[in-house]
């Protein structure tokens, strides 16, 4: 089974937020934060795709997750890219 780890981003609010998980289903699982239905600190923002990565298993996914939450270098660039185009 293909698991996804995903990096969301959102403008919403005084600073550009990201949010890192995994799931096996991308678009649902946006779908899902976007309802308000994601996790807690996802609810009531709006959320965009920024990055995707696919695995073959869901241990090697979750690593991945894991070492994207501590790269903040990684998801500043992502975060900056996206205050750049909403500012076209």
């Amino acid at each position: 089974m293909d698991c996804f780890v995903y990096v969301l981003g959102t403008a919403a609010g005084r600073r550009p937020m990201t949010y890192v998980g995994w799931t096996t289903d991308v678009a649902r699982r946006l779908a899902r934060h976007n309802a308000g239905a994601g996790a807690r600190s996802t609810r009531g923002r709006q959320w965009v795709l920024l990055h995707v990565e696919q695995f073959a298993s869901k241990p090697e996914a979750m690593s991945r997750e894991w070492h994207l939450k501590r790269d903040r270098t990684f998801r500043k660039r992502l975060c900056e890219s996206l205050v750049t185009e909403n500012q076209r």
